[in-house]
C-alpha cells in the first residue's frame, strides 16, 4: 500500500532530522573555540565543556540550542520534523481507515497534528528573550503540550495497530509492535514519576538529563516505526 511506503520513508526523517539537530548543536556548543574568528561564533551563553548530558545533565537543550549559531540548526530541524508530522499522523489516518472501512480523523491524528503544531510553536519561542514571567510560563506550557500531545497520539496509535493486528499480519513485525507498546508505556510512566521532580526547583542536572533521555524517547517511537512495517511493492 502507498501509506505503509509513505510511512517507512517518514518515520525515518522524523527520526533523524531531529536526533541529528540536537547533537549538532551540542558539538557546537562543545567545540565553540572552532569557530572563533568567523562569522558564526558562539554565543557565550551556548558554550560548553565537554560533557555527556545524557549522562551528567550538564546543561540543557535549550542552553546548546537556543543561541546563535545553534539555532540555526535547531529552529529549521524542528520546524521541518513538524511539517513531516503533519504528514505522517495523516499517512497513518489514512491507513487506519483502509483497513477499517471507515472515513473519519481518528482521535492519534488530531493529537499528533496538535503536537507538530505546538513543536513548531516551541521552536519559534526558543530563544526569543523577555524578561516576562508569563512568557517564561508560556513557553513551558507549550513545550509540556507537545510532550502530552505526542505520547497520547503514540499511544493511540499503537492501540489501533493491536486492534487491527489480526489484518496487518503480512505488512507488519510484531516483535517491533510489541516494542512500541513498551516504550510508549515507559515514556507515559517516566512522565508520570518525574513530574515531582519537574515540579521542584533542585535537582537541575536531572532534569536536564531526563530531558536529553526522554527526547530521543520520543523520537525512537518513529525508527521503530521504520522496522515495524515490512517492504510493500
Amino acid at each position: 500500500m502507498h501509506e505503509i511506503t509513505q510511512i517507512r520513508k517518514l518515520s525515518l526523517w522524523i527520526f533523524l532530522i531531529p536526533f541529528i539537530g540536537i547533537n549538532l548543536c551540542l558539538l557546537i556548543s562543545q567545540n565553540f573555540h572552532y569557530l572563533e574568528n568567523t562569522i558564526f561564533i558562539v554565543d557565550q551563553i551556548g558554550r560548553s565543556g565537554f560533557s555527556i548530558p545524557y549522562l551528567d545533565g550538564s546543561l540543557s537543550i535549550s542552553r546548546a540550542s537556543r543561541t546563535f549559531p545553534q539555532y540555526l540548526i535547531f529552529k529549521p530541524s524542528m520546524i521541518l520534523t513538524a511539517i513531516l508530522l503533519l504528514y505522517y499522523w495523516k499517512s497513518n489516518n489514512k491507513l487506519v481507515n483502509h483497513l477499517s472501512s471507515t472515513n473519519i480523523n481518528y482521535k492519534f491524528k488530531i493529537f499528533g497534528i496538535l503536537s507538530a503544531i505546538f513543536l513548531v510553536i516551541h521552536s519559534i519561542l526558543l530563544g526569543v528573550e523577555y524578561d516576562i514571567k508569563i512568557f517564561k510560563f508560556l513557553r513551558r506550557v507549550v513545550l509540556l503540550a507537545f510532550i502530552i500531545f505526542e505520547i497520547i497520539a503514540q499511544g493511540l496509535l499503537v492501540y489501533y495497530f493491536l486492534k487491527l493486528k489480526n489484518r496487518l499480519n503480512k505488512f507488519i513485525n510484531k516483535k517491533i509492535l510489541i516494542l512500541k507498546v513498551i516504550l510508549v508505556v515507559i515514556l507515559s510512566t517516566v512522565a508520570i514519576l518525574s513530574l515531582p521532580i519537574l515540579i521542584d526547583k533542585g535537582n537541575t542536572h536531572l532534569k536536564h538529563a531526563l530531558e536529553w533521555n526522554y527526547f530521543i524517547g520520543v523520537i525512537l517511537f518513529y525508527l521503530l516505526s521504520r522496522f515495524f512495517w515490512r517492504r510493500t511493492t
